[in-house]
C-alpha cells in the first residue's frame, strides 16, 4: 500500500489531544494542502481562518458548551459531557473553513477539508472534523466572533477541523461494503 492510501486508511477522528502546539512548518503544510484542493471552475469559494491561539479555541469551546447546555434538546450536551465536556477536545490548533455560499461552495469546502486532514495524518498529527464549531459561531455572540475572527464579507461558517498530537489513539472505522453498489 502506498503512503497516501495508508494515511487515508489509518486516519480517525481524534477526541483526545495533547497540549503540544503545532510547529509553523506543520501549520504551513496543512494550510497549503488545504489550499491545493480542487474546486468547481477553480472558483475556490472558501476562506480559511487558522486559530493557533489556545485561549480563543477554549473560549469558543466554552461558548458552544454553554449554548448546548441551554438548549431544549440535551442530547448533544449529554454526549459532549460524556466525552469530557469539550467540543474541541483540548486541540491546540483549529481551522475554520468559510464558504461564500455559492452553488458548489459546500462541496468544494468538503474537498478542502479532506485534503487538510489527510495532510495532517501524513505529518503524524491527529485531526477531527467538527461541524459543531458552528454552534458558537451561530450563537448569541455570532457577530462578535465574526468580527474578532475577521470573517470576510459574504462568507459564512462551513466546517471546522481541529488538529494536534493525540494523547491516545483508536482504530479507524470499519469499512462498510454495504454502502457500495457495483454495476
Amino acid at each position: 500500500m502506498n503512503d497516501t492510501l495508508k494515511n487515508i486508511s489509518e486516519r480517525y477522528s481524534c477526541r483526545d489531544f495533547s497540549d503540544s502546539p503545532l510547529t509553523d512548518d506543520q501549520i504551513e503544510a496543512i494550510k497549503n494542502a488545504a489550499l491545493a484542493a480542487p474546486s468547481a471552475m477553480n472558483l475556490q469559494p472558501w476562506h480559511l481562518i487558522l486559530i493557533n491561539d489556545k485561549a480563543l479555541i477554549e473560549e469558543l469551546d466554552a461558548e458552544g458548551i454553554n449554548i448546548l447546555a441551554s438548549s431544549e434538546d440535551k442530547s448533544f450536551y449529554d454526549r459532549m459531557m460524556e466525552r469530557g465536556g469539550k467540543i474541541f477536545y483540548n486541540a491546540p490548533f483549529m481551522m475554520l473553513i468559510l464558504s461564500d455560499g455559492s452553488k458548489w461552495g459546500a462541496l468544494d469546502c468538503g474537498i478542502l477539508c479532506q485534503n487538510a486532514v489527510i495532510a495532517a495524518q501524513s505529518l503524524g498529527l491527529a485531526s477531527c472534523i467538527v461541524g459543531m464549531a458552528g454552534i458558537p459561531l451561530d450563537g448569541p455572540r455570532k457577530e462578535e466572533f465574526a468580527k474578532r475572527l475577521k470573517f470576510p464579507e459574504g462568507y459564512t461558517f462551513a466546517v471546522g477541523i481541529i488538529f494536534g498530537a493525540a494523547n491516545s489513539g483508536k482504530p479507524p472505522h470499519e469499512l462498510d461494503e454495504s454502502k457500495v453498489t457495483l454495476h
